[in-house]
């Protein structure tokens, strides 16, 4: 690959990575709720994924299936579901911090009457559903416009310049992978820079509420194919 390829090619997958999309704006809530931590193990089933179906459609493996429009479909619409349940669980991750602020709260209060010298109790953690290596390969599986951005940049840049074979593929495959890791490292610290600017447990509920609803809109956005619309 010439330096002229490459440096068109970063300049193609740029504004993809980096601009709001599932797989960021997931990361991103991922890190505002739960923390960087938390979402190893999702941004590693992510990027599986993704380096598994980038291959196999440079191979030409993958490609043909798009031509059907009842696959598409059906990954439009599944999905949308799982994006859309994703966002459920930052509402529900939400509903518990209040219920835990209400019960700390409730609690501090009595002990204030008992023994005013007593230090109120400190806040619990609010459960969360674990979101592991195959939430964040679904991400990636589900999505049926990364297949097509795979598609255009395989076209594009699948050269004989490149190189030939499964070289140029893998080659290809490992800049992408490793551009969408670092643009999607970039979110999830993002989203938790985002809780240490507004602290506190009322902060902490409208940065779920926020970013479920984020969710919301891009599961809409996956499936406006299912309506002629993507």
């Amino acid at each position: 690959m010439t330096i002229a390829t490459f440096a068109a090619l970063i300049a193609f997958l740029f504004p993809l990575a980096y601009s709001p999309g599932p797989g960021n704006t997931f990361f991103a809530a991922i890190g505002a709720s739960r923390g960087p931590r938390a979402a190893i193990p999702a941004l590693a089933g992510y990027h599986a994924a993704t380096f598994v179906v980038t291959a196999a459609i440079g191979l030409g493996l993958g490609a043909t299936v798009l031509m059907h429009p009842a696959f598409v479909v059906v990954l439009s619409a599944a999905g949308s579901l799982y994006v859309l349940w994703l966002a459920f669980t930052f509402i529900r991750s939400a509903r518990s911090r209040a219920r835990s602020a209400s019960q700390v709260a409730a609690q501090s209060a009595t002990t204030s009457a008992e023994s005013a010298e007593s230090p109120a109790p400190a806040l619990p953690p609010a459960p969360a559903q674990k979101i592991g290596f195959w939430s964040g390969a679904l991400v990636l599986l589900l999505n049926p416009k990364a297949y097509y951005i795979i598609v255009v940049m395989f076209a594009q840049f699948l050269r004989p310049e490149s190189g030939s074979g499964l070289a140029a593929v893998l080659l290809i495959t490992a800049i992408f992978t490793l551009n969408n890791l670092i643009a999607f490292l970039i979110w999830t610290a993002g989203g938790r820079m985002l809780t240490a600017l507004f602290r506190g447990e009322r902060a902490q509920q409208f940065i779920d509420y926020l970013f479920a609803a984020t969710l919301i809109g891009v599961a809409i956005w996956m499936a406006l194919p299912l309506f002629g619309l993507g």
